[in-house]
């Protein structure tokens, strides 16, 4: 840390609220020292901190942010000198302005920012009266304008929320402007001064949360040495270290922790501010149940019916089926009575339970205020295991517990697919239960299930069902992104998995709704068209259909076998499919794969196809963000490659190293490395799987190793998850048959570790 700064960052073993107090403290002598020095004339003036400053919290490397008041006669340019450029030369970043105490309306009037930040304003040094007259003009227009001034608040809130997501979820969370961040309880505390009691006391709750996200602040701005807000993966082991945490999961956590409970109490007192601005909301088209009522358009228990064991269930489905919250006056008192739930549950526990999701999106609010009060952990003990555990890669966009919540509401999207709508929701909501838990999470889950859908007293037919649903929730998925659908093997495999058609539907609907509430990187028109393909063959088999004829391939096509019968190099690219033909021998696979790495195209499906004197090759690719592959560029060069007039590997590993400077971690986890070989799935290829970091040309380079070792792809998956790719080759000899030889598998794995070393393409 420069030397320049060490004045300003006093105190470092404070942390917290500690240190940007004391740190705000120094700063206010310093400049008062300053003043003194230049024998600075006060009188008509007034220096004034403001914004974080001026709430004494001050960061190390925040902006110092002032603003010279002066009156009308006073002459306030050596002040300015004597101020800004001391703090100029010392290297600090100074947020200032000048104003006349006569301007002060005008201003705020027009600007937010300066309305919020004068509100906070304290006096550094001269005229204390200046001072005094800004903070009342403030209030003044605070409280004259309150409706147009917190209405515009709320707007920023909302928006800052959409534009910067959730401390919670977020993998890399914006500990400032984030939902759940600090600059929510900052908008609190700015409209509790145009309307004490605004946040309902929040304020004062969310003391401890405030210090958590002040103290991981903190730790961001001395380990990075420079201002910052996000915490990125790479500082999130060292910022643990510093403040304490287990391990940067448990810090994660703590924070997810935080950051979920200032976000609802931040939404919590803008719907107040909403609903008491706008016209009362409707009433529900349905009667609230007899032992429930509607007051000031919330839901309340009747006092009588608190002692019902399933009142916290009907409360919560008719508030999800209605769109009204709750009561957070009977939300407190369910808490003080805690009757237990009858084990096992009764139908109508049952039915109540699953019509909460069945509502829709109303239940993720539903789930979140019941969890605020400890409800969820009554209604379900092993809830407490995934409350805020951060799922901590690209893939992931929610912590486990919402990402459930995610997943049952999507699914109830998908009821009209599914004979037993009940057991898609609860089975969707229960299907990740197991992650909260040391081991393997689907095994973990499926003896958790068990036991919770006997203590709901489930039938034990659809207890196997909930079971099943979580033993094989990524079946689906992995065998449509992963494996060849048109092999025999593959669809014989899933037909016996699934056992009926009626399973197959419940199976296919979670798997989609899983996939949605996982996030985009998982989820694509790309793997719905897949899945949609691996259902329909699988149910042609399941309903007596030959599995030949379920698996017939559209690879290749008649125009491909004109194509190859033409005996000459063909290189054609539309949309997102990408058509080589060439003579065997050529190496076709490997450079088309190579030129389409050299040209940032990532290739998701591939298959082959040969006669025997000429070979086909057919890639899919993603979308680019502009929408259009340049074809003609990728044409261009195939053609280079294939005519020896472009030297492929060099180019490639020259595009690795630069796409290698601008990369840094999406995963807490280091992308794992392994190669599988299964000659059990598919009756006439063998199936390579590989995970590996993603590269460029990665692709390129195990291809080339097939080459090398006289192994032959027949068809190839690709799939990247942020750093990790998992692609699998089905491959086969150079005469037809499967790989079964150890000691060349071996060697292919030894030149894969190469590769992924950089060493050898």
């Amino acid at each position: 840390m420069s030397t320049k700064f060490e004045p300003l960052l006093v105190a470092p073993d404070l942390t917290g609220r500690a240190f940007v107090e004391a740190h705000s403290d120094a700063t206010d002598e310093w400049l008062q020292r300053l003043a003194a020095e230049a024998n600075l004339e006060t009188e008509g003036i007034a220096l004034a901190a403001i914004g974080g400053y001026g709430r004494r919290e001050l960061w190390p490397y925040s902006d110092v942010d002032v603003v010279l008041i002066h009156d009308k006669d006073a002459d306030f340019s050596s002040a300015a000198d004597a101020l800004w450029y001391p703090v100029w030369d010392r290297g600090l970043k100074l947020g200032h302005s000048v104003i006349e105490i006569s301007e002060v309306a005008t201003l705020i009037r027009d600007e937010l920012e300066s309305a919020t930040a004068f509100l906070e304003a304290r006096l550094v040094l001269g005229d204390q009266t200046l001072v005094d007259q800004l903070l009342e003009r403030t209030h003044e227009v605070w409280n004259s304008k309150t409706q147009e001034i917190l209405d515009k608040l709320a707007r920023t809130v909302y928006e800052r929320h959409l534009d910067q997501g959730d401390v919670a979820f977020h993998i890399e969370p914006n500990l400032k402007e984030g939902r759940g961040g600090l600059r929510d309880l900052h908008a609190l505390s700015w409209a509790e001064f145009a309307i004490p009691g605004f946040s309902g006391g929040s304020l004062q709750e969310l003391q401890d949360e405030n210090e958590e996200l002040l103290a991981a602040r903190l730790e961001l701005h001395r380990l990075s040495g420079r201002a910052g807000d996000v915490l990125r993966l790479t500082d999130q082991d060292e910022v643990a270290a510093r403040m304490g945490a287990r391990d940067s999961n448990d810090l994660m956590l703590r924070l997810a922790k935080a950051g979920r409970r200032i976000g609802w109490h931040s939404d919590e007192a803008w719907s107040r501010w909403e609903s008491r601005s706008q016209r009362p909301k409707a009433q529900p088209a349905r009667p609230a149940p007899a032992c429930l009522t509607i007051v000031d358009n919330e839901v309340e228990v009747l006092q009588s019916e608190l002692e019902d064991p399933l009142v916290v269930l009907r409360l919560a489905a008719f508030a999800a089926k209605s769109g009204l919250p709750m009561s957070r006056k009977s939300l407190q008192a369910l808490v003080e009575r805690s009757v237990p739930l009858p084990e096992p549950w009764s139908s109508t526990a049952r039915r109540l339970f699953s019509e909460i999701f069945m509502s829709g999106r109303n239940a993720i609010d539903v789930v979140e205020d019941l969890d605020q009060f400890g409800l969820m952990v009554h209604i379900l003990p092993e809830w407490g295991d995934v409350q805020c555990h951060p799922q901590r890669n690209i893939m992931h966009t929610f912590t486990v517990d919402r990402h459930l919540c995610e997943a049952a509401v999507n699914a109830s999207l998908l009821m009209n697919q599914v004979t037993r709508p009940d057991l898609l929701v609860v089975g969707a909501f229960l299907h990740d239960i197991g992650k909260g838990r040391s081991g393997d999470h689907t095994e973990v889950g499926m003896v958790m299930i068990k036991e919770i859908a006997k203590r709901m007293g489930y039938p034990q037919e659809d207890a196997d069902t909930l079971v099943l649903l979580c033993e094989h929730h990524l079946l689906l998925s992995d065998v449509a992104t992963r494996r060849d659908l048109s092999d025999p093997g593959t669809i014989s495999a899933v037909a016996t998995a699934v056992r009926s058609v009626s399973f197959l539907h419940l199976l296919a609907a979670l798997t989609e709704a899983d996939s949605i509430a996982t996030g985009p990187a998982v989820w694509s028109s790309w793997k719905a068209g897949l899945l949609r393909d691996l259902v329909n063959r699988t149910e042609f088999v399941l309903q007596g259909g030959a599995v030949d004829e379920a698996v017939a391939s559209a690879f290749p096509t008649g125009e491909v076998l004109d194509a190859m019968a033409a005996g000459e190099i063909s290189l054609s690219g539309k949309d997102q499919t990408y058509l080589a033909v060439a003579p065997v021998g050529s190496q076709l696979f490997g450079k088309v794969a190579g030129v389409l790495a050299l040209n940032g195209r990532q290739v998701i499906d591939a298959s082959s196809y040969t006669d025997g004197e000429m070979v086909a090759c057919q890639f899919r690719v993603e979308n680019p963000p502009s929408g259009e592959v340049n074809w003609s560029k990728i044409e261009a060069d195939s053609l280079a490659v294939l005519e020896k007039r472009l030297a492929l590997s060099v180019r490639i590993n020259r595009r690795a190293r630069e796409v290698g400077r601008y990369l840094r971690p999406r995963s807490a986890e280091a992308p794992k490395r392994a190669v599988y070989l299964d000659n059990d799935i598919s009756d006439s290829a063998s199936v390579i799987e590989l995970h590996a970091p993603d590269s460029p040309g990665l692709l390129y380079g195990v291809v080339q190793a097939f080459n090398e070792l006289g192994i032959r792809i027949l068809t190839a998956k690709v799939q990247t998850f942020g750093d990790q790719a998992i692609d699998s080759f089905y491959v086969c000899n150079l005469d037809g048959t499967k790989l079964t030889d150890d000691a060349r598998f071996s060697e292919l794995k030894l030149v894969v570790d190469e590769i992924l070393e950089g060493t050898v393409w």
